[in-house]
């Protein structure tokens, strides 16, 4: 009898130990997913920021302005703009379409 109880103690010993084993790595795992799910919602604020920005830097006036001032870019007259229409070959309609 003492050797069965000495079995099942060690039994529900080693059943004890993988349960705070396993229990653990779980939460080892979930403060990491959390950790991780943080990163993610600050890169996705990143993200926004970045596409503002590029959109900010992007605006017609902006460059339009600094095309002006930097590289002293002007529009061309009316009188020096020409309008170059494409060639209309056999087979096409002179919108361009077939």
């Amino acid at each position: 009898m003492a050797r069965i109880n000495l079995i099942l103690l060690l039994v529900l010993t080693a059943c004890a130990l993988g349960l705070v084993t396993s229990q653990h790595k779980a939460r080892k795992l979930f403060a990491e997913l959390s950790r991780e799910q943080e990163r993610a919602t600050q890169l996705d604020v990143e993200w926004g920021q970045l596409q503002l920005e590029q959109s900010t830097w992007a605006m017609h006036a902006r460059v339009e302005k600094i095309a002006r001032e930097r590289l002293r870019m002007n529009v061309p007259d009316a009188k020096r703009t020409q309008v170059v229409m494409p060639a209309v070959t056999a087979g096409e309609s002179p919108g361009g379409r077939r």
